[in-house]
């Protein structure tokens, strides 16, 4: 194993991973994945799953997660199930370290995903799924004819707000200043919106409801005031943070992290190094777009091989 150089490596275990590893398998360049010891990504937290094309009654997402990886698998992917430590990027072969084992590669393919922020309170983990989400597009149609609640000020949260009020009885925002950070469009459009009420100067301090969540407790930030708010879903909508920790200074990267890469294509800024999923995506971060892109990064990548007498 000591000079083996991989074809393709593939760091992170996601939907968009788990595609390139199928399209990179089935093209023979045995991929090896690095999947991470948190492996599937953020489907791992998610329960029911209705919107990814194929499966008629819906899948949980750690069952679908599973079924993608089955695929891989089957066509002949590697599995390392820990994390990547360091990278280099600086010259070719590509150099990937697992704790002190390095591995080398002509062509990597990044799709080590974005984490949703969260608030940071004690029930938030233990009741996503349960009425607690990050991501309306996915969940909202969960909520019908209930009130909801979301957490934020920026577009993130008025695009969330405004999708939910299709689905939900009532949608509340509760957001710790008096006014939002949103664009003025998105903001307006809220506010002109009969079926939202702001909750100004406010935070959430606690999650109530044992199994499913039946209530906030929230605190104006101004008067010190504590109430109840009556509603069975809390989205939280202030950001996610791209996992590229591990490439700063390498890759070219957004303000906020994630890799920009060239227009129709997965190629990032460095050449044979490709990006697919959440990582890459400020924008749709779906299982489908992620997976899209995954199938993208491995087609690139062959074709990188292919042009470079691989």
């Amino acid at each position: 194993m000591e000079n083996k150089i991989e074809n393709v490596v593939i760091i992170g275990s996601g939907p968009a991973g788990l595609t390139a590893a199928i399209y990179a398998a089935r093209a023979n360049l045995t991929p090896l994945m690095i999947e991470g010891y948190e492996t599937g990504g953020q489907l791992m937290t998610t329960t029911e799953v209705e919107n990814y094309p194929g499966f008629a009654h819906g899948i949980q997402g750690p069952d679908l997660m599973a079924v993608i990886r089955q695929q891989a698998e089957r066509f002949g992917t590697r599995f390392i199930t820990k994390n990547v430590t360091k990278v280099d990027f600086s010259k070719r072969p590509f150099k990937i370290w697992v704790d002190k084992e390095e591995y080398q590669a002509r062509t990597v393919i990044i799709s080590t995903g974005a984490t949703a922020k969260y608030i940071g309170l004690p029930n938030e983990m233990r009741m996503i799924g349960k009425g607690v989400s990050a991501c309306a597009t996915c969940d909202g149609a969960f909520f019908r004819n209930v009130p909801v609640a979301v957490v934020g000020g920026g577009d993130t949260a008025m695009e969330e707000a405004n999708f939910l009020t299709r689905f939900a009885s009532k949608v509340y925002i509760i957001h710790r200043r008096d006014e939002f950070r949103a664009s003025k469009i998105m903001a307006d459009r809220i506010l002109s919106n009969p079926k939202v009420e702001v909750i100004w100067d406010s935070a959430v301090t606690d999650i109530l409801g044992e199994n499913l969540v039946n209530g906030l407790k929230l605190k104006n930030l101004k008067t010190n005031d504590t109430r109840t708010l009556e509603v069975e879903g809390l989205f939280v909508a202030i950001g996610h943070k791209p996992n590229t920790d591990l490439f700063k200074g390498m890759l070219e990267m957004n303000d906020v992290g994630y890799l920009v890469t060239k227009p129709r294509s997965t190629y990032t800024s460095i050449d044979g190094v490709f990006a697919a999923g959440d990582v890459a995506d400020p924008i749709y971060r779906q299982a489908i777009t992620a997976a899209g892109t995954g199938c993208m990064a491995a087609i690139d990548a062959e074709r990188w091989l292919e042009n470079h007498g691989h």
